[in-house]
């Protein structure tokens, strides 16, 4: 079976160019939903009624503020049935629930139609939910702030997703043996605070699996270092699919 990766966005939280990453497999599984979610999945011709889980890595919000405007989508323009559920740190529930009735007091009602879930992970988490079989790991991004990324088994391959993070243990047993891992690179020089660079990404690749294919996401400006394309990694673009 093939993986569709569509793009959402590939861009980090200061990218002058790129919108705030996140990226859609096969219709259903979405990874963090930025504030620029509804809009591009409308561009893209995707019906967000098709989502049934949602893994949010951490609670920065480029990465889980798009959270109440597809809430609203159900609740006022295109109502759901089938149920969606949302996976995230510690809080999630609470957070989402919080923000949203701030946005918009309506959205959490008794009638909304379908079910509405939420899945608080810890390290090692693992879970089964909408036909995948998921596992959490707690990688290190800032401190003080529970950054997860997920290994996701979809239709008989697996998907590796770091999340936020800079090099750190979990990444290896995150990612190794994995069909892709879609891994943070939040810019094209040496010091890119608590991300990781071009310099971890090639380490990463060579203490994981040949098999895995990776593709580099939330991205800042400037150009990657021809070592990153002699390496064969993929750099994602917005709004662009990429089958494995």
């Amino acid at each position: 079976m093939t993986l569709d990766l569509t793009f959402i966005g590939t861009g980090n939280a200061f990218a002058p160019t790129r919108y705030w990453s996140s990226f859609l497999v096969n219709d259903r599984y979405l990874f963090d939903a930025p504030p620029t979610l509804l809009p591009h999945l409308n561009r893209l011709g995707k019906d967000p009624r098709d989502i049934d889980v949602i893994f949010i890595s951490h609670f920065h919000g480029d990465h889980y503020f798009g959270l109440p405007f597809i809430l609203l989508e159900f609740a006022e323009c295109e109502p759901r049935e089938n149920d969606l559920t949302v996976v995230g740190p510690p809080g999630i529930a609470k957070r989402v629930k919080s923000m949203t009735d701030l946005a918009f007091s309506n959205v959490f009602r008794k009638d909304r139609g379908y079910h509405l879930d939420f899945i608080e992970v810890d390290d090692k988490f693992t879970g089964e939910v909408a036909g995948v079989t998921f596992t959490a790991r707690e990688v290190e991004h800032v401190p003080g702030l529970e950054c997860f990324g997920y290994r996701v088994d979809i239709d008989g391959k697996t998907l590796a997703y770091s999340g936020d993070t800079i090099m750190c243990p979990p990444l290896i047993p995150l990612a190794d043996e994995a069909d892709v891992f879609v891994v943070e690179c939040s810019c094209w020089g040496e010091q890119c605070g608590p991300h990781l660079s071009p310099r971890d990404i090639l380490t990463l690749q060579k203490k994981i699996s040949p098999k895995t294919r990776f593709i580099l996401t939330h991205i800042g400006s400037g150009e990657a270092p021809q070592a990153i394309a002699d390496a064969g990694i993929q750099i994602a673009d917005d709004l662009k699919t990429i089958s494995i």
